[in-house]
């Protein structure tokens, strides 16, 4: 029998890049998985999940959902939509209404963890006991990390005064092949690229998309699993990302030019430990940068 034989799932935002990974591979482990999305009558929202549907029998697609109604073991994925804050409370709410959720696994980010005012060296580990600095977001104009930082802090705040089980999986850039028709804003730094676009001066955290949703699996099937969970394949600047794609890709023409004359932003590294001791694996960087441009290839957004 398969670990989620009888247990019934929901993943919200389930259309989404790291989402619809986690409906697959959850379909596959013998999940009933409740998604839901904004517009179910959207084909291009729907139909990669739709087919997922036919591969395995047991999930269905709501636009809304009554959580009192649904016999839910957990509750997966929050997805942080805007406003992050209230659509994280808006769900955990939910939650503490409905006693049959058992534990939530919060998708955050890397951004509600490294982004305050504590130096980012080479030698700097950056790990879970990290919280970014409201304060420091709002002054550097961070709003998209901020929005993250306060989303976070609020879920904490709020399942801790209402006796939930949460686990926060922070993942950071995350590539890799896609089963939705579109791109999102993860992988279109990694089209630019391919297209010639000069990089972006920064450093910054890369993993696969499986291992992220690998990682929301294992956060809810392991009791022990608690806190939070940083997740990175290791930290490199955007150069190093081009150079790795003119490797795999030497008869395209991937601009070794970087946005600005300014010196590099310095890499810095996240702690695998406690991921890893969860059980997750991490997909190489090459690995997971190649299938992401096949994936491009297979969709038909890159023609070459």
């Amino acid at each position: 029998m398969s670990s989620g034989e009888g247990k019934v799932v929901c993943v919200t935002g389930a259309s989404g890049f790291i989402a619809s990974w986690i409906v697959k591979f959850l379909l596959q482990r013998g999940y009933t998985v409740r998604g839901t999305v904004r517009d179910p009558s959207n084909p291009k929202k729907v139909d990669h999940l739709l087919k997922l549907m036919v591969q395995r029998r047991g999930c269905s697609f709501l636009r809304q959902i009554s959580w009192k109604k649904v016999p839910l073991t957990m509750l997966f994925k929050v997805e942080l939509i805007d406003p992050a804050l209230k659509g994280t409370l808006n769900v955990l709410k939910s939650c503490a209404r409905s006693p049959s959720v058992k534990r939530v696994i919060l998708t955050s980010s890397v951004s509600a963890v490294k982004f305050s005012s504590r130096p980012i060296t080479p030698e700097v580990v950056v790990d879970e006991t990290w919280f970014s600095d409201p304060d420091f977001c709002r002054e550097s104009e961070l709003w998209y990390t901020l929005s993250k930082t306060l989303a976070e802090a609020a879920a904490w705040k709020f399942v801790n005064e209402n006796n939930i089980d949460m686990v926060v999986i922070n993942p950071s850039m995350v590539v890799g092949p896609l089963l939705q028709p579109e791109i999102n804003e993860s992988v279109e730094p990694i089209l630019n690229l391919i297209n010639g676009v000069p990089f972006p001066n920064d450093a910054l955290g890369w993993l696969d998309v499986k291992d992220v949703a690998d990682a929301h699996i294992l956060a809810y099937e392991i009791a022990s699993a608690n806190g939070r969970y940083c997740v990175a394949e290791r930290v490199v600047h955007y150069s190093e990302i081009a150079r790795i794609l003119r490797d795999l890709y030497p008869t395209i023409q991937i601009s070794d030019k970087c946005e600005n004359d300014e010196p590099y932003e310095p890499p810095y590294q996240i702690s695998k430990e406690k991921a890893s001791s969860l059980g997750v694996k991490f997909t190489p960087l090459e690995v997971a940068l190649k299938d992401t441009v096949e994936s491009f290839r297979e969709k038909n957004i890159l023609d070459f």
